[in-house]
């Protein structure tokens, strides 16, 4: 039986006198790493024949001499020439798109090298309320990462008229989360970014309640890279954005000051192109950071983390040096927490990684946060305590009622013939969707569809309030050659129910299963059914990571089956109600369009006066 995580981070300044005494070789260390190739971050070296000695929690020597540091009850390790490293940090992660509780997630990713992260929780806040952030932040202290949690910034991500959340965050929300301590790290990304530039005084207020809290905002900027009204975006405080898809998204964010996080998500594949602006343009990476944003658990499995996502940089002709300290020590001094994390020098905190073979390879062998050793060989070494939710998270389903086959129907407002309908299409490995427009055919006065031509429907069901508010619209790129259905409450970014499909009877069967299961997602078809359930705000499992990718991977095998080939489809259609990210969203109130003016809501045909075809 593996022994629980001790480890417990102390603030430097309780530290001093242990460190200094450790590195002067007049008290043992508690831990010693000798004999690595150590990856300076700070100077951009690789230093070999290194030694690091840790007194409890936190670095105290590093150099060629330890032998003065080990005494008795110091445990060594000898890395016989392997690469030590920072550990690795995601600057931009929503743990919450693993559907893994902290706990969990933190065991998924520990053995890979990724010892911390700045967490945006802003989906636990859209169903729960400040209560999910408390929650997952409680739970994230508990945990050997060096987690850094965000205050979510845009419950609802835009306004209220558009869409219906489960809670509400406004400045007095965000300055009083930012009253329970110094891993309340900074605002989550401002995705309503028209609100800033347009001085909307929620907004504004909550950037300055940020601000006054000595605390950084983060980003979500999806007009053009040209667009000047970014200069406005940053003269309100926010400093960094993960919304980069080009190489010139970059250039303009760090030519502002900005940091310019780089995403290598499950289905959002940005790096490719956004990493040339150092690789071709030559632009300092100082301000440039590599980061996940979303990644499910199924290539939490079967690709890595942050090792992963540093080593795809490396094969786009990134210097491995480089690619890591994208995500070490750039992150770091992004949040203003360099002094505690993301190098391996003194007085920092004990979390680095041994990697084995070639440096490019970011293998990963060990890894030690807080000064212990958490995992080896790509197994845990420690066990993780986990934590109990209240029923508060794990009855969150609040439907008016369960959807029945009548509900996914269209009126049309014609009987007979054909009309122009805006239809949303999907974009595989990119976060935006297009507007289109199709010819739909009309019979008694309803939309019909045929499975395998032309789109899907798409419904949102309000789920937070029993409103019984609901829209039904169309989606095309989803693939499904015979009839199937979806239905889901990861919903970004206010996780109503999401149904997707092109047969109402197994578009009320998929929902009513995951309204048995109190959230969740579950697949419905004519070779079978599949349910990934997620009883925590709708969004988590807390079993274990290894069986929540295996259910996971068998509704994926479900949706593939039926014709939807999409990489990580799961992911990518959790998106479609999403009505801040263009072009066109659907949420309970209807569609969204989002364009260079601003976000509005449309209607579903385009031609709704048109007469009956001949």
């Amino acid at each position: 039986m593996m022994q629980l995580f001790g480890g417990i981070r102390r603030p430097l300044a309780d530290c001093v006198p242990d460190l200094v005494a450790t590195a002067r070789g007049a008290k043992p260390a508690t831990l010693v790493v000798r004999n690595a190739k150590l990856v300076n971050v700070c100077s951009g070296e690789i230093l070999e024949g290194m030694s690091v000695g840790v007194q409890g929690s936190r670095i105290a020597y590093v150099g060629r001499k330890p032998e003065p540091l080990i005494g008795e009850e110091t445990k060594v390790i000898d890395a016989q020439g392997k690469y030590l490293a920072p550990g690795f940090l995601d600057g931009h992660c929503h743990i919450e798109s693993t559907q893994l509780t902290v706990t969990q997630f933190a065991r998924a990713v520990l053995p890979q090298g990724t010892t911390g992260g700045f967490f945006d929780a802003h989906e636990m806040v859209n169903v729960l309320g400040l209560s999910g952030l408390k929650l997952m932040l409680d739970e994230a202290r508990q945990t050997p990462l060096a987690a850094y949690l965000q205050v979510a910034s845009c419950v609802p991500s835009t306004d209220a008229s558009l869409e219906t959340s489960g809670a509400s965050i406004g400045p007095a929300e965000v300055e009083e989360a930012f009253s329970w301590g110094p891993d309340v790290i900074a605002l989550g990304e401002v995705m309503n970014f028209p609100g800033v530039v347009y001085g909307d005084p929620k907004m504004l207020g909550e950037i300055q309640a940020t601000l006054r809290a000595g605390r950084v905002a983060d980003g979500h900027f999806t007009w053009p890279a040209s667009d000047e009204r970014l200069i406005a975006y940053a003269a309100s405080g926010v400093t960094g954005d993960h919304e980069c898809v080009t190489k010139e998204d970059v250039v303009e964010r760090v030519r502002l000051g900005m940091y310019a996080k780089m995403r290598r998500g499950s289905a959002w594949h940005d790096v490719e192109e956004t990493i040339k602006a150092h690789t071709e343009l030559g632009l300092d990476p100082r301000r440039m950071m590599l980061v996940t944003d979303d990644r499910s658990v199924e290539s939490l499995v079967d690709e890595g983390h942050m090792n992963f996502v540093i080593r795809n940089a490396i094969r786009q002709g990134v210097k491995p040096v480089t690619a890591i300290q994208m995500a070490t020590i750039n992150t770091a001094e992004r949040f203003g927490v360099a002094r505690d994390v993301g190098t391996i020098t003194p007085g920092s905190y004990a979390d680095m990684v041994l990697l084995d073979g070639h440096l490019a390879d970011v293998n990963v062998a060990m890894t030690i946060c807080a000064g212990e050793v958490v995992a080896e060989n790509g197994q845990m070494a420690l066990e993780l305590a986990g934590m109990h939710y209240p029923a508060e998270a794990t009855r969150s389903m609040n439907l008016a009622s369960v959807p029945v086959p009548e509900d996914f129907v269209i009126e049309a407002p014609i009987e007979e013939g054909k009309l122009r309908a805006r239809v949303i299409r999907v974009q595989e490995n990119h976060v935006e969707t297009k507007a289109e427009e199709a010819l739909v055919t009309v019979r008694g006065g309803r939309v019909q569809l045929e499975p395998g031509v032309g789109p899907c429907k798409i419904a949102v069901f309000e789920r937070h309030q029993g409103s019984g508010g609901r829209s039904v619209a169309l989606v095309d790129g989803i693939g499904f050659h015979e009839p199937a259905a979806l239905a889901m409450t990861v919903a970004h970014d206010s996780h109503n129910l999401l149904v997707i499909g092109n047969n109402d009877e197994l578009m009320a069967r998929a929902a009513a299963r995951v309204a048995e299961a109190q959230g969740g997602a579950a697949f419905a078809g004519a070779g079978g059914d599949a349910l990934l359930p997620l009883r925590i705000a709708g969004l988590l499992s807390d079993a274990p990571f290894e069986e929540v990718a295996e259910q996971s991977r068998r509704l994926s095998a479900a949706l593939q089956s039926a014709g939807c080939t999409l990489n990580y489809a799961f992911m990518t259609l959790s998106l479609l109600a999403l009505v801040v990210i263009p072009e066109l969203r659907i949420s309970d109130k209807g569609l969204v369009e989002i364009t260079a003016d601003g976000i509005h809501k449309v209607q579903l045909f385009i031609d709704a006066d048109a007469k009956a075809s001949d």
